[in-house]
């Protein structure tokens, strides 16, 4: 990707504790390089599971692989509003979301497979092209949601942690049956 900042990984200080299981594994010291290469490799794994892989459930009670991803898309969308605002300097205190219930209402165990990664796929470019819509210094703004107060870099580092976090539960819970 030509032309663009290079936004490294975020200090700890830019982000509550609670996220450094995700922030702190990504592999990536570029967010662009690491938003494009992590659609890829995610992309790659999710093509090839079949209808019984995107129904299993590891346990009673959790989320089948469908919903899994439905979650990841629908935790990329907030976090994209989130940085938006944040980029902005919009000092509202936004609120949290819970993602058990969006997870229950979502219908995903009922959709086209196709569909969902298509929706994702288009969630990660404009994600990549809000990104790519802010300065150097609007990565380093700060916004509050809930009680988790962060940098816009971070949030952009916790969209790909949070996706690389799932795709490893998925490799390891769901793919080992």
């Amino acid at each position: 990707m030509p032309n663009h900042l290079v936004i490294s990984k975020p200090d700890a200080s830019e982000y509550p504790e609670w996220f450094a299981h995700e922030i702190g594994p990504v592999p990536y010291d570029d967010l662009f390089f690491g938003l494009e290469d992590s659609l890829s490799q995610t992309l790659s794994v999710l093509k090839n599971l079949t209808p019984e892989d995107l129904a299993y459930r590891y346990a009673p009670g959790k989320w089948s692989i469908k919903q899994v991803w439905q979650h990841i898309i629908d935790v990329e969308r907030v976090m994209n509003y989130r940085a938006l605002r944040y980029a902005r300097q919009d000092e509202t205190v936004l609120s949290r979301f819970d993602q058990n219930q969006y997870a229950e209402v979502s219908g995903a165990d009922q959709r086209a497979w196709d569909d969902m990664l298509a929706e994702f796929v288009a969630v990660r470019r404009a994600s990549l092209e809000l990104f790519k819509s802010f300065t150097t210094e609007m990565f380093a703004h700060r916004g509050t949601a809930g009680k988790s107060n962060m940098t816009v870099r971070s949030v952009g580092y916790l969209i790909l942690g949070h996706e690389l976090h799932h795709l490893n539960i998925i490799r390891e819970r769901y793919l080992k049956q």
